[in-house]
């Protein structure tokens, strides 16, 4: 019998980029470094799209925007010390999300460990409480096993972020090993007697109410949950940043749960007498604080459906708690049929009609020329379905979150950890992945900056974003707060701001500045026609720090509060 043939030796960054082609990468998001050069030089070879980056940050944060469109884990490599504290945002952020994303970082050689040599960094130690894993790989041979067990954490359970860290010497080593196969997701389903139970629970509810968040969703589960939604009548809300798991013109969709929240909305899962719980961890913002439900066991009968074991029962005691995914569970529950007809179809409509006034732009009037609420009106009559609207933080958000109707799943690319800067790099990243989409970027003054030299991916590889940035000469959402709590004393919020139209060109895209209701319409025409990134610069009254309230207003109230 003979013996199969070794493999020729590689050099240790090409096997690394050989194992990325085995597990199906198509993109890598990073910034260039002399600690991980083999690596490059693998890249030459393949057929991966190099991304190159401005800041190890906005990498991260177009890796994790890959993560969420996709469900496979988003790429990104860094190099030592300071290119990776700079990704560490995007790392954080897909910690909180709950995206499958790895990360790695060119490290320094092994035998100068622990001398505090140039850029040296312990990646476990440092990443360790962010990441779901932070390793080193120390023996070139490991490198497929390490990566291959890397695919499978990042995906598995909650998905999050791995850290792997590359010393620069094990790289230009050379070694004869097989690549691993390709990672197989691992999925269960739920049993017949939790089907039964979750049947039951709904035939016994008077006012039940279904909460979709968390990831391991997709296109086909978020239409199946839609049709048992339908079945059923039974009103579905979604956490927040996560508006993209339930279409908002699906009959049965009441709002979405997150920062300014319909108060219709809240009181209806206070009186809840069952609450079913997919896919998401009900934490801080869709909480409300964590006043929503009582902890550890709150009132309403709780239905918890996550794909990790760890998150049930692990602030709220559940009922029922089902451990799989929302892909699983989806279609599960395609074959649970009601047992009766369902008791709340009036209070569920009563609900949704709540939440279409709520949602109406028109009946948004605040200072100023420019009115958001009209701005709004156009873009939802002329934005394709399949757009991808990006965002980071800050209280322009509430604009789009409020607005927009999400109708598709893969539309959405916004940060659950509230992490500002996002909105840049993920819009980047969306195009890059789906270039033929319509990719639009929400940002606030303070937020675009933060992440503002990305723009310069998008014109070097020409990716023709919009990016409608909102402009109101300040950090507005700790202006907010600071004239609650400290009003008429504004301290560190002000902002001297760059003309962004401007700004745009000096990159070679197209910038337009908008300071009129009426101006704002020709002015985004111009900018999706000229196939160029383009800036619009949205100029506000800085009065408008929200659709229902003003500055002025939040420090009357404050003033006379402290009276």
């Amino acid at each position: 019998m003979m013996k199969s043939q070794s493999p020729a030796p590689r050099l240790g960054g090409h096997i690394l980029v050989d194992q990325l082609v085995a597990h199906g990468v198509q993109h890598v998001f990073c910034v260039p470094g002399e600690s991980y050069l083999a690596v490059l030089d693998g890249l030459h070879d393949v057929a991966i799209n190099v991304t190159v980056c401005r800041q190890e940050g906005g990498a991260a944060m177009m890796a994790d925007a890959h993560g969420k469109l996709t469900g496979q884990p988003g790429i990104c490599i860094v190099t030592r010390a300071p290119g990776a504290s700079n990704a560490m945002a995007g790392i954080h952020i897909a910690h909180q999300d709950s995206t499958p994303l790895i990360m790695f970082v060119g490290q320094i050689g092994r035998g100068m460990r622990e001398r505090d040599a140039f850029q040296e960094m312990d990646y476990r130690a440092v990443f360790g409480t962010q990441a779901k894993w932070a390793t080193e790989i120390d023996q070139i041979e490991r490198i497929p096993e390490i990566v291959s067990r890397a695919f499978h954490i990042a995906t598995s359970g909650r998905p999050g972020p791995v850290v792997i860290a590359l010393p620069e010497d094990m790289l230009t080593e050379y070694a004869s090993v097989a690549d691993a196969p390709h990672y197989q997701l691992v999925e269960t389903s739920p049993t017949q007697a939790q089907l039964t139970q979750l049947g039951e629970q709904l035939a016994q509810a008077k006012q039940p109410i279904a909460i979709l968040g968390g990831s391991r969703w997709n296109a086909q589960a978020v239409e199946q949950f839609g049709d048992f939604a339908k079945r059923y009548q039974l009103p579905v809300t979604v956490q927040f940043r996560r508006q993209m798991l339930f279409p908002t013109n699906h009959p049965n969709f009441v709002g979405d749960l997150g920062l300014g929240s319909n108060p219709a909305l809240i009181q209806y899962i206070r009186d809840a007498d069952l609450v079913l719980l997919v896919g998401g961890r009900m934490s801080e913002i869709a909480s409300q604080s964590y006043t929503l439900l009582d902890i550890p066991v709150p009132k309403q009968n709780l239905v918890h459906v996550h794909p990790d074991s760890a998150e049930l029962n692990r602030v709220y005691r559940a009922n029922l708690a089902i451990n799989v995914s929302p892909i699983a569970f989806a279609d599960a529950v395609m074959h649970v049929k009601p047992s009766r007809t369902p008791a709340w179809a009036a209070a569920g409509q009563a609900l949704r009609d709540s939440n279409l006034n709520w949602r109406d732009p028109s009946r948004i009037q605040h200072p100023g020329a420019l009115q958001m609420g009209q701005v709004m009106s156009y873009l939802e009559s002329h934005l394709p379905e399949d757009a991808i609207l990006c965002n980071g933080a800050g209280n322009y958000a509430t604009w789009l979150h409020r607005f927009h109707q999400f109708k598709h799943f893969g539309t959405q690319l916004a940060p659950t950890s509230g992490s500002m800067g996002y909105g840049l790099p993920a819009s980047v990243g969306a195009k890059r992945i789906y270039p033929d989409r319509t990719v639009i970027c929400f940002a606030g003054d303070g937020c675009f900056m933060m992440h503002g030299q990305e723009f310069a991916t998008a014109v070097q590889y020409q990716l023709p974003i919009v990016v409608i940035l909102i402009d109101n000469g300040m950090y507005g959402t700790i202006r907010m707060h600071q004239e609650r709590h400290y009003p008429a004393r504004i301290s560190g919020t002000a902002l001297n701001n760059p003309d962004f139209a401007a700004y745009a060109e000096a990159f070679g895209g197209h910038g337009e500045r908008v300071e009129t209701t009426e101006q704002f319409a020709p002015a985004f025409e111009r900018a999706l026609a000229s196939g160029k990134p383009a800036i619009v610069h949205c100029l506000i009254d800085p009065e408008t720090i929200s659709p229902t309230t003003t500055l002025a207003k939040i420090r009357q109230q404050a003033l006379a509060s402290k009276a």
